[in-house]
């Protein structure tokens, strides 16, 4: 049979004889099937385990959870969209925690499309934020560096009155830098 010479050495000797091609197919087929419990068990743990890190896109990051679920499905395991919606927002996140709030408080449910739209808008928020926030730190370091500048100012100032002091004469005796107490002139 020709079908057999493409099967590679291997697998021939493990494969029963079969006088017919579907006879032959049948078995090599019984050889390669996957065992689809094992197939949902880990695709669900993928599923549950998944968690959302703040990194790229979060409409790649629900696509891809969206993507297990039709997985599970052809496996005969199907997930409503409202569970997939409670998944999602599960495996976000702290700071989505005022967006999750808004969900549970509302009385209608999203669709997984509807959920992406609004978390998408949210994320471009935050990023708003974030750059704000980027651009106020910038200032107020700025705002250090110059209060930095002043403060060194004043202290050599203060250094260039000591110093000052420690030139002038005293008016009593004309000489430099001593005070009443310790003029021999006006001691005596």
């Amino acid at each position: 049979m020709i079908l057999k010479q493409s099967v590679p050495e291997v697998f021939r000797g493990s494969i029963s004889e079969s006088h017919n091609a579907k006879g032959f197919l049948d078995v090599v087929e019984q050889y390669f099937t996957s065992n689809e419990k094992a197939h949902t068990s880990s695709l669900l743990a993928k599923l549950n385990s998944m968690r959302y890190k703040g990194k790229g896109n979060i409409r790649k990051y629900i696509m891809k959870m969206s993507n297990l679920a039709s997985k599970l499905k052809a496996l005969k395991l199907e997930l409503s969209d409202d569970l997939l919606v409670h998944l999602v927002l599960i495996s976000l996140p702290t700071h989505f925690g005022q967006f999750k709030v808004t969900y549970n408080t509302q009385k209608d449910k999203w669709t997984l499309n509807e959920l992406i739209s609004h978390y998408v808008q949210e994320e471009e928020r935050q990023q708003r934020e974030k750059t704000e926030s980027a651009h106020l730190t910038s200032s107020s370091q700025n705002r250090k560096k110059k209060n930095n500048k002043d403060a060194t100012e004043r202290i050599s100032q203060q250094k260039k009155v000591k110093k000052d002091e420690n030139t002038s004469t005293y008016f009593f005796c004309n000489k430099l830098g001593h005070m009443n107490k310790e003029c021999p002139k006006y001691a005596s």
